[in-house]
């Protein structure tokens, strides 16, 4: 079957919820992907920061395989060997003490939501309890996600949503001051903002909203699904800060391709929240989920896969700031790790299918901004590779 019949097969058949690029993706080694036609392609998307270990990763092929052979799937009723080394694992990197394993990101919101408003009806039995979430995030697409999700665009047309939800501005610590009232029970934003264009939060806000949530007794909720799991150059995006959330959301990398994602929390959230009852799911935590999520913590060690992109973040900014410096179009260039973003005074959509054309994969935040979240395995002649590229698109536009 040609590329050209399985897109108009695609184009029947799937439900038209994505603008698809007219590439049909076959298979990927490395740090590249190939399609239908035989075309090569340096990726810089990495599935939307989920491709960590790059693609053809033999070892964590087979430990995928070995599961197969032995348990896919048994339900959360019984105890199984991968949950319980990923649940160990997981909860030592991130200094918090119990975790619930999803299938997804939005899904791991959805916990950390419920988990929080227990917590407060727990304290006084109310259930008008309120939630402040920022401008600009984005948390995923189911209901109570999509309900924290600080852009209009995306839940005016689902809404009323699930009430009680304000939006403060990100980095704007008097504007979170401003919402806070007793019936504040959760505070909820990206460490580093994905698609609302790449915002790292500034050390005076994040410190500023820890010491508010310890002072009104208010838990800290801190998506890292897109930019925990090494991206920004430690494990976690928050480390840098010095401050630890009371619940965390994580996903993408956590499972690197296998649909897994987690939310995690302190022991005294947990003490206070969920109970059996209050919250499931059938493929949840599967023993073929876990065992990947083993396998990645393991390869992160043995790899020091932090380490790599903590070593080539300077090579990469710098690439990036030469491209500013040489395009006056170019507005910004900013992020962290190998999480970065290029802001254009035009929109980028017509340049990312250049850079496709000529073998680079980018993905976009916005329209006019161009998203790099590349396997975190790239090396130097990966990102020199890119930096060729995006400067021969670029030239043609001047």
């Amino acid at each position: 079957m040609s590329s050209k019949d399985i897109m108009e097969k695609g184009e029947k058949y799937l439900l038209h919820t994505y603008n698809r690029y007219p590439i049909v993706l076959e298979r990927g080694e490395g740090v590249y992907l190939y399609d239908t036609d035989g075309n090569k392609y340096l990726d810089f998307g990495a599935g939307i920061a989920v491709f960590a270990l790059g693609y053809g990763n033999s070892k964590f092929n087979d430990a995928i395989k070995a599961q197969t052979e032995k348990l896919i799937h048994t339900s959360n009723l019984f105890y199984n060997v991968p949950a319980v080394e990923a649940a160990e694992k997981i909860c030592a990197l991130t200094g918090l003490d119990r975790v619930f394993f999803t299938n997804s990101g939005t899904e791991a919101i959805e916990g950390a939501i419920k988990a929080a408003r227990k917590v407060a009806y727990t304290r006084d039995s109310h259930t008008d309890h309120e939630m402040i979430a920022m401008e600009h995030s984005f948390h995923g697409r189911s209901y109570g996600a999509l309900s924290v999700t600080g852009n209009p665009h995306y839940r005016e047309p689902f809404g009323p949503g699930i009430g009680n939800i304000k939006f403060a501005k990100f980095n704007d610590l008097d504007s979170v001051k401003a919402l806070i009232n007793d019936k504040t029970c959760g505070i909820i934003f990206e460490t580093v903002q994905g698609e609302g264009g790449i915002y790292p939060a500034t050390e005076e806000f994040i410190k500023g909203v820890r010491q508010l949530c310890d002072e009104k007794g208010i838990l800290l909720i801190l998506d890292e699904i897109q930019c925990g799991m090494g991206r920004t150059g430690s494990m976690f995006a928050f480390e840098k800060y010095g401050v630890r959330p009371d619940i965390l959301t994580l996903a993408k990398a956590l499972g690197c391709g296998i649909p897994v994602g987690a939310f995690l929390m302190s022991e005294a959230v947990a003490e206070k929240s969920l109970v059996p009852g209050d919250h499931g799911s059938t493929y949840g935590g599967n023993p073929l989920a876990t065992a990947a999520v083993c396998e990645v913590l393991r390869q992160f060690e043995e790899k020091d896969i932090v380490g790599n992109v903590r070593n080539l973040s300077p090579l990469f900014e710098d690439k990036l700031n030469g491209l500013k410096n040489k395009y006056g179009f170019i507005k910004d260039v900013r992020g962290a790790g190998f999480m970065r973003a290029i802001e254009l005074d035009r929109s980028v959509g017509d340049i990312v299918k250049e850079a496709q054309k000529m073998g680079l994969i980018v993905l976009t935040a916005g329209a006019n901004i161009i998203r790099l979240v590349p396997p975190l395995v790239i090396g130097e002649e990966d990102i020199n590779e890119m930096y060729r590229i995006l400067d021969e698109v670029f030239s043609k536009i001047e």
